[in-house]
């Protein structure tokens, strides 16, 4: 029941890992979405006020370093050492323009990092064309949407949507789209559940990975899993100890194969705090290693 440590311990794969942690995080969410009410716009991501413990946050240094102005690395001096110390082997990470922190890190470390492309829905045939590009240059892995997060915003079954997942069939790349309450205080309606399953009814050749949990539609999401059967669901952006016991407890009976680990760092959380807590996760012996490892391996094609 336990999470395998040691010698026993698995390789991971984080699908969801960013770059920059702090005032560098800032500057990659600004301008991202049509976020309306002023808190929101000074914090460091726009879900911070759901996060105990930032990393890198005055919080997360304690109250004698408050107003400091810490170096905070960046890049490959951020992640890896993390990542090695918790033996994550291969994180997604956004593929960034030419010249960014994220296009480097690919470039020099390919054995650990793995490209994907957040495409702008409102931009169809510029989205179309940067995906087939990244495909061909960076060896694209993943393409990943935010539908509350657009500037307009972009239903998951929205016609502009849907351009964008035949792409993404044609090269065979899979989607990773957040789902359910957005943390950051936008609508919610373009990331209702339900709406995914006419995305499946329509595109049986789609891998769609859900983020972000599918609060408050756990129930659903595990009953749409059950039904397509190229539906997964990650666990981005949640402390293992707040996993639904919806998605723990399908995943330890039907739907072993379905659940992904992903983490949140260092945007909302560390990895010390995601491994710590995740010995505490009930997960059944034979679901470790497909969580931590091969339902992922399976979905990012790393085994070809």
């Amino acid at each position: 029941m336990s999470m395998p440590t040691g010698p026993n311990a698995i390789a991971a794969i984080d699908t969801m890992m960013g770059t920059k942690a702090g005032p560098g995080a800032r500057k990659v969410y600004k301008d991202l979405m049509a976020l309306k009410d002023d808190e929101s716009k000074e914090m460091v991501f726009p879900a911070q006020y759901m996060f105990k413990d930032v990393p890198y946050s005055p919080e997360a240094r304690g109250a004698e370093d408050v107003g400091a102005e810490p170096e905070i690395p960046e890049g490959a001096d951020l992640l890896l050492p993390a990542m090695d110390r918790h033996n994550v082997e291969y994180a997604l990470i956004g593929v960034g323009p030419r010249g960014s922190t994220a296009r480097s890190l690919i470039a020099e470390h390919p054995d650990r990092f793995l490209p994907s492309f957040d495409p702008d829905p409102n931009d169809v045939m510029g989205s179309i064309r940067r995906i087939r590009r990244l495909h061909d240059e960076v060896g694209l892995r993943a393409v990943s949407f935010f539908p509350s997060g657009g500037n307009p915003q972009v239903p998951i079954d929205d016609p502009k949507m849907y351009a964008l997942y035949a792409v993404c069939c044609e090269l065979d790349l899979p989607v990773f789209c957040c789902a359910g309450v957005p943390g950051p205080r936008l609508p919610f309606a373009p990331q209702r559940v339900e709406l995914i399953d006419r995305v499946m009814y329509d595109f049986p050749d789609l891998t769609f990975v859900t983020r972000h949990g599918c609060e408050p539609w756990e129930d659903l999401i595990v009953k749409l899993m059950l039904k397509w059967p190229n539906l997964y669901y990650s666990t981005s952006a949640f402390s293992p100890k707040y996993y639904p016991k919806a998605i723990v407890d399908y995943a330890n009976t039907r739907g072993a194969d379905k659940v992904i680990y992903a983490g949140y760092f260092p945007m909302g959380l560390s990895l010390d705090r995601i491994f710590g807590e995740l010995a505490d996760v009930p997960f059944n012996d034979d679901v470790w290693p497909r969580f931590l490892r091969g339902n992922a391996a399976r979905v990012l094609k790393l085994d070809e």
